[in-house]
């Protein structure tokens, strides 16, 4: 399968930043990786959901949009695959979860005016874990802001996240369960997805994959 540019994503803890600077590294791609750590908004966000949750959106949104129009619209000619660690769709998936009706409602037009404006990715993998599997990888990366994320928060992640794909023909989405191996500890199981990621053909819309 010819990709020039390949989307990982996954809920939170299910590795894809991993995967994504793995691949980088050994295809020579050039890497776009979502800049969350310095968001003022998030900490306070987990602190205070109900308080925080429209201005963290909101500015996960425009850096979102800047990012990928600046590294999308300039492709760097020495790298012939460019792979990216988010999806622009990802901020409606959050926002559903964490907004109220009223603000989601706002949101989603802010939205809709700049998504249609974004390449689509010709490949968009998704790598799914149980949530307690999520919970336990969380836990060991130790990030303090995010120890307070629950299964039921991730759940309804998840839950928006095959919602966007069941409605999305565009282009191939391939969900990948990976409960079964360890693509970061183990050689063998990352070879394993670089071949299903890199080395198969996939029809549009969901196809699902089991390790």
């Amino acid at each position: 399968m010819d990709i020039s540019f390949l989307v990982i994503e996954g809920n939170i803890g299910s590795g894809k930043t991993s995967l994504s600077n793995r691949i980088s590294e050994d295809f020579q791609a050039k890497l776009i990786l979502e800049k969350f750590a310095d968001n003022p908004f998030l900490p306070k966000f987990y602190q205070d959901p109900e308080r925080f949750s429209f201005p963290l959106e909101l500015s996960f949104l425009a850096e979102r949009y800047n990012q990928l129009k600046r590294e999308l619209s300039d492709r760097d000619l020495f790298h012939q695959l460019t792979v990216a660690d988010y999806f622009f769709m990802k901020s409606l998936i959050f926002a559903q979860n964490t907004l109220a009706e009223d603000e989601y409602q706002l949101y989603r037009k802010f939205f809709e005016i700049i998504y249609d404006k974004h390449p689509k990715p010709d490949l968009y993998v998704y790598l799914h874990l149980p949530e307690n599997r999520l919970i336990e990888n969380i836990r060991k990366r130790g990030r303090e802001y995010e120890q307070e994320i629950d299964e039921k928060y991730l759940k309804k992640i998840s839950e928006g996240y095959f919602r966007f794909f069941r409605q999305q023909n565009d282009f191939p989405i391939v969900i990948i369960d990976t409960r079964n191996i360890d693509f970061v500890e183990s050689q063998a199981d990352y070879e394993k997805l670089i071949d299903v990621i890199f080395h198969k053909s996939y029809n549009l819309g969901v196809n699902r994959v089991i390790l």
